[in-house]
């Protein structure tokens, strides 16, 4: 556990910083399916494309879009497209308009939510979420959408009582469990992300997302032979290995976990 704010936050430097380049070479990896959506709350594709795919995928869903702008799933996939494309502003004007044209679809209130956040407008996309829940008949896929977004705004408590709403809704939910497993992480609490990804890993519908996250937590804990076996599972073998070897090769940098330490130190 965490034991003060203040090494809270250089846990969180740290792990921002191992773990970002990683999950920047896996979502990269091969894959020869074009870029989809699902559930609303995070985009994903049959896992990963290439640079060359994502931008093969948004020249393909930007001209379907250009033939029909009012369909959902191109809206979807066009936007999700553009994201990975590196193009989140234009990936929330196709999803404002998606929501002009469907205002009472939840799939894709979430999708523009997710947008406004990767685009840095956490205020929005909080508001677009909340207003696109019912109270009648609430959405688990906004209330995981909403944890998400708080986390990224460093709201922790918040963000976890949404993903306990949501998992009231659908208990068990692979989804929900893996954001509330990086909800985890960002604070440094390593075991018990763990502990939720190998439950949410272990659901007949656990994306190959949530094993590579758990790949990625056992690597941040030196657990890498057995992070290799589970990232060889769904990447090349090659990129697994090299996955691993990078996160080698950032634990042993000197002052590394020193960091922690002095932080700690300082704190106390």
């Amino acid at each position: 556990m965490v034991s003060s704010p203040v090494r809270q936050f250089a846990v969180s430097r740290l792990l921002l910083r191992l773990a970002a380049p990683l999950a920047i070479a896996i979502s990269v990896a091969a894959c020869s399916t074009p870029v989809a959506t699902h559930g609303g709350v995070t985009v994903t594709g049959s896992t990963n494309l290439s640079s060359d795919e994502i931008r093969q995928a948004t020249e393909i869903w930007g001209q379907r879009y250009d033939e029909n702008p009012k369909d959902k799933a191109t809206i979807l996939n066009f936007a999700a497209a553009l994201r990975l494309n590196g193009q989140p502003d234009q990936a929330v004007a196709v999803l404002r308009k998606g929501v002009i044209t469907f205002p009472k679809d939840e799939e894709i209130a979430a999708a523009y939510g997710k947008a406004l956040a990767a685009s840095g407008d956490f205020d929005t996309a909080l508001r677009v979420i909340r207003d696109a829940q019912r109270p009648d008949r609430p959405d688990w896929k906004l209330y995981s959408a909403e944890g998400a977004i708080l986390d990224q705004m460093g709201k922790t408590a918040e963000a976890r009582a949404a993903y306990k709403q949501g998992l009231t809704i659908a208990p068990g939910e692979p989804t929900i469990l893996n954001n509330l497993a990086l909800s985890h992480l960002l604070v440094g609490e390593l075991d018990e992300s763990e502990k939720i990804l190998r439950g949410a890993a272990q659901a007949p519908s656990a994306t190959s997302r949530i094993r590579q996250n758990l790949a990625l937590v056992l690597g941040l804990q030196g657990k890498f032979k057995e992070a290799e076996q589970v990232a060889a599972s769904e990447l090349d073998p090659k990129q697994a290995a090299a996955n691993v070897a990078y996160l080698k090769s950032m634990l042993a940098q000197a002052n590394t976990w020193n960091q922690i330490k002095d932080s700690e130190k300082k704190s106390g």
